[in-house]
């Protein structure tokens, strides 16, 4: 008895887990010209060769070799797309797939030791976040938990779309400020619905990052000079505050994609103002002019609530370790940290309990 090859994820799942052909044979106990045949879909398995090929990929023979049900949850999806097909990649379990993030495009902070590609998978936490301390507190989540954690630099919106598309496991925000309070709930709420939960990440000071040597020593001198401003993107947080800041004025049209960029933009010279946190300004060595205070929120879905590796983030953040770290931050507070809420739907905002 054989196995049709009329609908063969031999190939992509092998990649997903980060198995070379050779090394599939070897596991499967066949030939890697089997291997070979069998994945061009030229030959069909054998039962015994089908189960070998099912053991080594950690699947079942049915999302191999079975219908397009199952080809969904098998077949492996990009997170971030990348340049070119065959570039190194991280991976991650979300939801059920195989997610797949390029290297060059997705830092990951805290590695763990070499393991089977689908084991790795499941030890992945992927977060999407502009938070320059994210490095610091991917390698803390590694200490204290086991697993590894991925970061994608993206900003507030940004961050969001990823999750709502569920290819990462938490988007960071910080569109709640003095101006905006309950921001972070309301973009949320705006662009996820409800069903999702915010944990604190900090209150972070956001303001004006200058170059060495300006003169302007308030916020409304340096509005109202002649500086060239560094731009913020779209969607971020540091774009709310710059636009109030700028007011009427046309957006800058060289922008930093996150806040380091934009410190080092300034740094390296070829602008004088920008918008960004406090601690990216003095890494960098620029002065700082403080313009408001930002809650910084972590967001993720309730369903994911149980998955170990949100366990494990949620425990680190409440951790006296974190605390200190983050606290020791130019500009973080972490009297809050931890704190977690539910985001409620929209419908019931402003109901009676």
């Amino acid at each position: 008895m054989t196995h049709s090859t009329n609908v063969n994820r031999v190939r992509p799942r092998r990649i997903a887990v980060g198995l070379t052909q050779a090394k599939l044979a070897s596991r499967a106990g066949i030939s890697r010209t089997a291997v070979t045949a069998i994945e061009a879909g030229k030959m069909a398995p054998s039962v015994v060769a089908a189960l070998g090929l099912a053991k080594a990929l950690e699947t079942t023979v049915e999302a191999l070799f079975g219908g397009a049900e199952e080809a969904s949850a098998l077949t492996p999806v990009w997170g971030v797309s990348p340049l070119h097909p065959e570039v190194p990649r991280w991976s991650s379990e979300i939801a059920g797939r195989t997610v797949l993030y390029p290297a060059e495009a997705a830092p990951m902070w805290t590695p763990l030791p070499v393991r089977n590609g689908a084991e790795s998978a499941r030890e992945t936490l992927v977060v999407a976040t502009c938070d320059p301390a994210a490095g610091s507190l991917a390698s803390l989540y590694t200490e204290l938990t086991g697993f590894r954690m991925l970061v994608i630099p993206r900003s507030s919106r940004m961050a969001l779309e990823l999750l709502k598309q569920r290819v990462v496991h938490v988007a960071g925000l910080h569109l709640e400020g003095d101006e905006s309070p309950g921001g972070n709930v309301a973009a949320v709420q705006e662009m996820l619905g409800g069903g999702y939960r915010l944990i604190r990440g900090a209150v972070w000071t956001e303001g004006i990052a200058l170059a060495i040597g300006e003169t302007a020593r308030t916020v409304a001198g340096v509005t109202r000079g002649r500086l060239t401003w560094a731009g913020r993107e779209p969607g971020s947080g540091a774009r709310r505050c710059q636009d109030r800041l700028l007011g009427q004025r046309p957006a800058p049209p060289q922008m930093a994609q996150n806040h380091r960029a934009l410190a080092e933009a300034i740094r390296s010279g070829w602008a004088q103002a920008g918008v960004c946190v406090e601690l990216a300004c003095r890494e960098a060595g620029l002065p700082f002019l403080p313009v408001q205070s930002e809650a910084y929120d972590l967001c993720y879905p309730e369903e994911f609530r149980s998955d170990p590796r949100l366990l494990g983030l949620v425990k680190v953040l409440r951790s006296t370790g974190c605390r200190r770290l983050l606290g020791d931050l130019p500009g973080y507070d972490t009297s809050n940290t931890g704190d977690e809420q539910v985001v409620p739907e929209v419908s019931e905002v402003g109901t009676d309990p």
